[in-house]
């Protein structure tokens, strides 16, 4: 490994494991570790964030949206949901509603993104491919292929909708489903590598959008009503649209608000850009690292950001830690 994972993991073994300095009043606190890597870096930053800062007893919770919010629903815990994507939680609007959970923050401050992208390497010899019209207009620039995701996802229903929209095979397009989305990635990958053709389907935060850089094909706005439709199997008249952006935020259930109020202001402030978390998760990838060492890495590299986030006491408290690494 190169000094600077090293380093990471060194960091990584000896500040999670360090006791907290001088305590904020903080107790108990039950965290959601969700099972995506976006999701697991903002958990850990939180959890070491909490515990050397604030002094708060951080249990983790290995969970995905849908038991979290069961959870949420049945026991009143976990008391933190830390990623939560709303537009694959329908449940998460009934429990706000009910009083059960309470919006902190837009964790990831862009949100979700969606859509479907071409290589920046193209865009910049061919400007036109950033726009659907300049993609029907040339399909022999690339490659002739739709990269469409795997059977089973959610998006697999919206790009063909978008792909009948736009009538992508009249123009001379094939569309080539992926039977995972580890060859999903490979695509982008290989075609980057030998500076190829490529058009498709993915998303953002992700380290392949941190490692290989895309530009998102322009579909001419978002048209929410022409969107639901498309996104249902049978869509009776399928509308070209933006994928709208998705709202992912910080939830906490309504007591853990009322029974750390502290804790609370820094989790109403933790925000992540994208393009943040696409570079942490495309260090990870590149070093075979944790997201405890990529915690680390956001920690060090990013501070002017997160600084902003704290309590006067548990900035101190975090400086002294990190000075001391």
């Amino acid at each position: 490994m190169n000094r600077t994972i090293t380093l990471a993991a060194s960091a990584a073994a000896t500040l999670f494991a360090a006791p907290a300095l001088a305590q904020e009043e903080c107790g108990e606190i039950s965290i959601t570790e969700m099972n995506w890597a976006s999701a697991s870096v903002v958990t850990q930053v939180a959890n070491f964030i909490l515990t050397q800062g604030y002094g708060c007893d951080v249990s983790v919770i290995p969970s995905s949206t849908n038991p979290a919010l069961t959870s949420v629903a049945e026991t009143g815990e976990p008391d933190v949901l830390t990623e939560l994507w709303t537009n694959s939680a329908p449940a998460y609007a009934r429990l706000r509603d009910e009083g059960k959970l309470v919006k902190l923050a837009d964790v990831l401050s862009d949100g979700g993104v969606e859509g479907w992208w071409v290589p920046n390497y193209l865009v910049e010899e061919n400007p036109e491919l950033a726009t659907i019209e300049g993609v029907l207009a040339n399909p022999e620039l690339l490659g002739g292929r739709l990269h469409q995701c795997p059977d089973g996802w959610a998006c697999k229903s919206v790009n063909a909708s978008l792909a009948e929209a736009a009538g992508l095979e009249e123009a001379g397009f094939e569309i080539f489903v992926h039977g995972s989305g580890e060859t999903l990635a490979t695509s982008i990958a290989s075609a980057y590598e030998s500076q190829d053709p490529w058009l498709g389907y993915y998303w953002s935060p992700t380290s392949v959008l941190g490692q290989y850089p895309m530009t998102m094909v322009d579909m001419g706005g978002t048209d929410m009503e022409a969107h639901e439709c498309n996104a249902q199997e049978d869509c009776a008249d399928p509308q070209l649209s933006n994928y709208p952006s998705s709202e992912v935020l910080t939830a906490v259930t309504a007591d853990f608000v009322e029974r750390e109020p502290a804790a609370s202001e820094f989790l109403s402030k933790m925000s992540f850009t994208n393009a943040q978390m696409n570079e942490v998760l495309a260090w990870m990838e590149e070093n075979a690292a944790s997201s405890e060492e990529g915690a680390v890495y956001f920690l060090t590299s990013f501070q002017d950001n997160w600084t902003g986030w704290l309590s006067d006491g548990a900035r101190e408290n975090l400086q002294s830690v990190l000075a001391s690494q």
